[in-house]
């Protein structure tokens, strides 16, 4: 496997995988199948593998019961190296997911559907790619299908998807348009969207570093996953090769707005780059948009307190505030109250500790993932109420990982991206400065205080009203007139 390159966003134009079956692998694949029922559709899918183009001695099928009943058979026609693995604990999708992986011993993770019927070459398709780097996620393709009469024996004998099912009668991925639409996503601003579940491959350490799937999320688990995936900073390619048919048509066309919304909540939670679906205000999300990172080590109570109150108060209120500091030095034994050497440091824990807004922790972690986005900045200097939403617009123009805000006093203020930060984190070297990486990745740029920090508007003019005395005595001597005319005998 050659070096890690520096890629640039979702470039991966300076990647060449190797033709197909005109290279030889090493790397051992894990297929993860979780099923629950349709027996007849994974014997299918089964016998697609058996098939494929990819080593068998280096794949591994893992076929994950989540419950059937009947219990799962394995066919007759099958990869060699198949088995079955039986769902404990839990139920879903990610849950059956996650226990395949655990029991996987491929150094790539396969994830595919059990009613996917997949071409010769998916497999090699997929896994060429990560031979030459280790930090992609690769994308297979898909279509629906009504299901044929074929048998297993077809499959495993047919040399193409076209021999056994009307592809031209097929309904096409929406994901294939945007693919199409992305220069194969090369120019994707959020390229997760398109990772969405039947068929992806992606390194088994990068799997579990990003904690796998979530068992909690029963719709738009891929989804959410995919995102993570891009917070950790991977890249992710689509191939066209790795073609692969979807027994029967998708959930969304027996009943769209049903579907649609059955995800919703569990994307609006974890995925704050959704902002189309955080509209209600006042609410708070389980994944916040922004982190507010400010070390109060050896500040004052009154400082820390008006940086706070700035934090929490600003245009933009989905956020989070962290406040790093040497919490740990404090225990509850025998203190005397007002000469407690850590009486600062007790006052902000005991002050802050019960506000679901705030984090006190010692040390900041690497990234905040999954939060999209990271503030840091001089706790002394504190935000204005548009300081994030202007940071925030200004690095989404063009996707830039750090915009550094030069201070007056020589200090800085940053808005970090994760992605940016987890690509970094990925590439360098023990040591290395990440800001030189995320300049090659995404971008770093500096720039001025003034639009972040606008200056207090002037109050207007005051005007002042012109003198009334000259107005009272004329209305009063009219007053007075008609009062004389008014008892002035006839």
């Amino acid at each position: 496997m050659n070096a890690r390159p520096a890629l640039r966003q979702n470039d991966y134009s300076p990647v060449a995988a190797p033709r197909l079956g005109a290279w030889s692998p090493a790397l051992s694949v894990s297929v993860v199948i979780p099923a629950h029922g349709g027996q007849d559709k994974l014997d299918l899918t089964l016998a697609a593998l058996a098939a494929q183009t990819y080593p068998g001695h280096l794949m591994e099928v893992l076929v994950v019961d989540d419950g059937s009943a009947p219990p799962i058979q394995l066919p007759e026609i099958r990869p060699v190296n198949t088995r079955v693995v039986r769902v404990r604990d839990g139920w879903g999708i990610s849950n059956a997911v996650n226990t395949g992986a655990k029991a996987a011993d491929g150094e790539i993770i396969q994830r595919l559907d059990a009613d996917m019927v997949a071409c010769r070459e998916h497999i090699e398709a997929l896994a060429r790619w990560h031979h030459v780097t280790d930090y992609l996620v690769t994308i297979g393709m898909k279509k629906f299908v009504e299901v044929p009469p074929v048998s297993p024996r077809q499959v495993f004998q047919a040399a193409h998807l076209g021999e056994l099912f009307d592809l031209d009668e097929a309904v096409a991925s929406s994901t294939e348009a945007t693919i199409a639409k992305t220069d194969g996503l090369r120019k994707s601003r959020n390229p997760y969207h398109v990772c969405t579940g039947p068929t992806f491959a992606l390194p088994r350490e990068v799997f579990h570093a990003v904690g796998g799937l979530d068992p909690t999320v029963a719709r738009g688990e891929d989804t959410e996953f995919s995102y993570r995936l891009a917070m950790h900073g991977v890249v992710f390619v689509p191939d066209m090769n790795a073609q692969a048919v979807h027994l029967g048509l998708p959930a969304q066309h027996r009943d769209r707005e049903r579907a649609v919304r059955a995800v919703e909540p569990y994307l609006a939670h974890r995925i704050p780059l959704r902002r189309d679906l955080r509209k209600d205000r006042g609410r708070r999300w389980l994944v916040p948009y922004v982190e507010i990172v400010l070390d109060v080590t050896d500040t004052s109570e009154s400082v820390v307190r008006q940086a706070v109150a700035a934090a929490l108060d600003g245009k933009l209120q989905d956020v989070v505030v962290t406040l790093v500091g040497p919490w740990s030095r404090l225990n509850d034994s025998r203190r005397s109250v007002l000469s407690d050497p850590c009486f600062e440091l007790r006052l902000m824990r005991d002050l802050f500790a019960h506000d679901e807004r705030i984090r006190l922790i010692d040390e900041a972690a690497p990234t905040p993932a999954p939060t999209p986005f990271r503030y840091r900045g001089p706790v002394d200097v504190p935000l204005h109420r548009a300081t994030l939403e202007r940071m925030i617009e200004s690095v989404q123009k063009d996707l830039t990982g750090v915009l550094i805000v030069d201070l007056p006093d020589g200090r800085t203020a940053r808005l970090e991206r994760t992605s940016a930060l987890g690509r970094a984190t990925l590439l360098a070297d023990p040591g290395a400065d990440l800001d030189d990486i995320i300049a090659t990745t995404h971008g770093v740029r500096h720039e001025p205080p003034d639009r972040y920090w606008p200056a207090p508007k002037q109050p207007d003019p005051v005007t002042i009203p012109a003198p009334v005395t000259a107005s009272v005595e004329s209305a009063e001597k009219t007053l007075l007139r008609r009062l004389k005319s008014a008892l002035r005998p006839n």
